[in-house]
């Protein structure tokens, strides 16, 4: 079944790309427009000139289907194309980009994780306490607020009126770093330099808190049904009639069987988290896939676009595929399906 899933996946992906390709072309505006006017005061002759010219040379006056044939034809041979601004290789800036999001995501995932899950099993063993109403009311809270407004409120208190963190980028501009792996931390290690690491992490808590809030609060809730629902299990009373402590009953009994739940709403999870980082990356100025992407719709650079889009849909169906085979390891019953 495993392998069935691996085999779903370029399916996956040429379904996103398609619709990529058509929603992008489908919004106001060209980009020969722009890359026409290019800043300079020409006249209405030249810059109509400009734009006919550019815009056959990218291959913009062809027929939607020409142009989807063509996309389709790079698309198998693994050829993103270029940006239309620089002539950047679009597999060069999400060679540089996806790094940072890889980093962005695991960092909110994992502080997510770590809230989430203790939260959500004080909560359910405190059933109907007001630590339990508290908690659950944080969570709500903390789900329903949207990324951007997090990140805004972590600028102004953090980074403007304490002023304890950056808020813009992903490392300081006096730093002379050269990527070897496009990690932080592994360059860090690789290159010798422990200089990097704090200023990285400093950059990474704002961005990365302000995603993890949010999924923090769902974890949570849904970490205090599943704990509850194994806490009325026969097998969990019997441990206690044994005489194991409330601890151990805990981690022998209730946390082994109320993972599978829980790991697979993270693994759906996962994917808001990349949703979100275009958000959050737009907002603190974080060079990922995220803010390559806000900035390629801007700018109608169609190749940065459709490869921003299939760098996210395949970190999300990789993982979720990830998520499936754990499940199956978690669960006997699964294998045997």
């Amino acid at each position: 079944m495993f392998l069935r899933r691996l085999a779903a996946i370029p399916v996956v992906l040429f379904a996103l790309a398609s619709v990529v390709f058509v929603a992008i072309r489908l919004l106001p505006g060209s980009p020969a427009t722009s890359l026409a006017a290019g800043g300079n005061t020409a006249s209405a002759e030249e810059f109509g000139a400009n734009e006919e010219r550019i815009t056959k040379a990218l291959g913009l006056d062809q027929p939607l289907l020409t142009q989807y044939g063509h996309f389709l034809d790079d698309l198998v041979h693994l050829r993103l194309g270029t940006s239309f601004y620089g002539s950047n290789s679009v597999l060069g800036l999400l060679g540089d980009a996806l790094p940072a999001t890889v980093e962005l995501t695991l960092a909110a995932m994992t502080v997510a994780v770590l809230i989430g899950v203790v939260t959500g099993v004080v909560a359910a063993l405190r059933k109907g306490s007001w630590i339990d109403t508290s908690t659950r009311a944080v969570a709500t809270v903390s789900f329903s607020l949207p990324w951007f407004a997090l990140g805004v409120l972590a600028i102004v208190v953090f980074g403007v009126w304490l002023r304890w963190l950056p808020v813009l980028g992903r490392l300081p501009s006096s730093l002379d770093y050269r990527p070897t792996t496009g990690f932080v931390l592994l360059d860090a290690i690789l290159q010798d330099r422990p200089e990097l690491l704090w200023p990285w992490v400093q950059h990474l808590i704002l961005p990365a808190i302000t995603l993890a809030l949010s999924m923090a609060g769902f974890i949570t809730r849904i970490v205090r049904a599943s704990v509850l629902e194994v806490l009325g299990d026969d097998f969990v009373r019997t441990a206690r009639m044994k005489g194991l402590g409330e601890g151990a009953v805990v981690r022998r009994h209730v946390l082994r069987n109320a993972w599978l739940p829980i790991v697979t709403v993270l693994g759906l999870q996962f994917g808001s988290l990349l949703g979100g980082s275009v958000v959050t990356e737009t907002v603190f100025s974080y060079p990922g896939v995220g803010r390559l992407l806000v900035q390629g719709v801007l700018q109608r650079d169609y190749p940065v676009v459709q490869g921003a889009a299939l760098a996210i849909a395949l970190l999300f169906t990789l993982v979720n595929h990830a998520v499936d085979l754990l499940c199956t390891v978690l669960d006997p019953r699964l294998r045997k399906g």
